[in-house]
């Protein structure tokens, strides 16, 4: 049933407020990545502590998804949004005063649990807040604001961060923060569910935070203390133990803050295993050129930013062309192509070298974009499209937490082959004389390491190509992209 006072709210409005939010959240994921060699030498730090700044939010981001339901329900989706942006808007203006790395990445973190809120948060609105005949129409606006971030973060990014320095990265939220706040009071309809018999599974959330947390930890610092290390193993097995006990008490769970039973639909499993696959592909690149551009080749963050600016926009344009050959064509020759095209063009990176020219870095990139939009949507929306209306909202909560976690562990796992791989390199380069090795040594060396990661991502992304015939369908026209609602809301 339609909610009234959403009915007598304006349509542009709601969009209004909620555009303002999801893009500042999505932004604040890409202006980061550019400035990422800067805050390794302002702050004089490890790669693998650095790379918290972006593991820490992806994680944070993805765990705390499962609760949005919970407390919209509770508190009203409008109130949850106004907490969640406030908190957002605080916690950045402390990111751009941080003492120290480890403040900035506790910061970050935090500022992503509140960033984490708002992105569901948005799509449930548009279900709850607009008729029923204009969610399609909403949802292509709010589709446009979370490509239009990625399009534009980047060069933003470096832009801000080569004249006025990393601090006006967060600075930049809070002017839009505050907007954001205020629109969103004066535009949103207060609407409150009705209060349900549901309690919040406290020991399943600390569960999935600690597992998370452990298992990402393990690959952040398994090179450093070594793989065999009792640190290592002792991190894996209780992150292990507790991802167990977590699945155990989800499944006995008749109310369960996620509903692992999602992957009986063996539609749904395939489509997120593809969905990891691509994930990682996306999170090699997103780590890697940066490093290998301003590490290696000595490039400026804005003309970073420059050579990743047209793969984002081929991003952003293609997105809407992908939705409609999805109604045409069906999910498996999207996929299919997308995945061949990521994978050609992420082995041709695995070439790259200190010689090699911004341009050829540009269109690789633009190339490994296509092959991006072209499967991820759609190996979403197939998965999504085999699991019952009823569960769709947890089914959305697993892959959003999942995905998040494998981009947490992705990164964190680049982190440690780079400089595991880099250290080897050195050591064959120099011929195992520690006093040879010198800037272009080690300049070369993580060149070859970046290799060695790409062919690693390609063989990776080979994994996809079988998995893809198991989502092939005849029933083309019948699937509903269905795949952006965070959570089903009960009005």
């Amino acid at each position: 049933m339609e909610n009234q006072t959403a009915r007598r709210s304006s349509f542009g409005l709601i969009i209004l407020a909620i555009f303002f939010g999801n893009f500042m959240a999505i932004l604040s994921t890409t202006t980061i990545n550019v400035a990422f060699p800067i805050f390794l030498k302002d702050f004089h730090a490890e790669i693998s502590t650095v790379q918290w700044m972006i593991t820490g939010y992806l994680l944070a981001t993805g765990v705390v998804a499962p609760v949005v339901g919970y407390f919209g329900d509770k508190w009203s989706y409008k109130v949850l949004y106004v907490v969640a942006l406030s908190g957002f808007t605080l916690f950045s203006g402390l990111c751009a005063i941080a003492w120290s790395i480890h403040s900035l990445i506790a910061f970050r973190i935090t500022q992503a649990v509140f960033g984490g809120l708002i992105i569901p948060t948005t799509m449930t609105m548009i279900y709850q807040f607009i008729e029923r005949e204009k969610q399609a129409f909403a949802m292509s606006l709010w589709s446009l604001a979370s490509m239009l971030a990625p399009a534009f973060g980047p060069t933003l990014g470096g832009w801000l961060t080569g004249y006025f320095g990393w601090e006006s990265l967060f600075l930049i939220n809070l002017p839009v923060g505050l907007i954001a706040v205020a629109v969103a009071l004066k535009c949103l309809p207060y609407q409150r569910q009705k209060s349900k018999t549901q309690s919040f599974d406290t020991m399943g959330f600390i569960t999935v935070i600690l597992s998370s947390t452990l298992i990402i930890l393990t690959f952040n610092k398994g090179s450093a203390w070594g793989w065999t290390s009792w640190k290592t193993l002792s991190l894996l097995i209780i992150g292990g133990a507790t991802l167990f006990y977590f699945i155990r008490r989800e499944l006995s769970l008749e109310e369960p803050l996620l509903n692992l039973r999602v992957f009986q639909q063996r539609r749904f499993t395939y489509s997120l295993i593809l969905n990891c696959i691509i994930t990682i592909a996306l999170y090699s690149g997103t780590f890697l050129i940066p490093v290998f551009l301003q590490d290696i080749q000595q490039a400026t963050p804005l003309d970073t930013a420059l050579v990743l600016l047209p793969g984002s926009i081929i991003m952003a344009v293609m997105s809407p062309v992908v939705g409609k050959l999805y109604s045409w064509v069906g999910p498996f020759w999207l996929i299919l192509g997308g995945i061949l095209v990521l994978g050609v063009s992420t082995w041709e990176l695995s070439n790259v070298s200190m010689a090699s020219s911004h341009i050829y870095v540009s269109v690789m990139m633009a190339l490994r974009s296509i092959g991006i939009v072209l499967s991820y949507m759609p190996v979403t929306n197939a998965g999504m499209s085999a699991v019952p209306k009823a569960i769709t909202g947890h089914a959305s909560s697993v892959t959003n937490w999942v995905r998040q976690a494998t981009g947490a562990l992705s990164i964190a796992l680049f982190s440690s082959v780079l400089s595991f791989r880099s250290l080897a390199h050195q050591k064959t380069l120099a011929g195992g004389a520690a006093e040879t090795v010198n800037g272009h040594v080690k300049a070369q060396a993580m060149a070859m390491s970046v290799q060695d990661i790409f062919l690693l991502a390609t063989v990776i992304g080979l994994a996809a190509i079988p998995l893809t015939f198991m989502l092939r369908s005849g029933k083309k026209r019948n699937e509903e992209p269905v795949c952006m609602v965070e959570r089903e809301v009960d009005v």
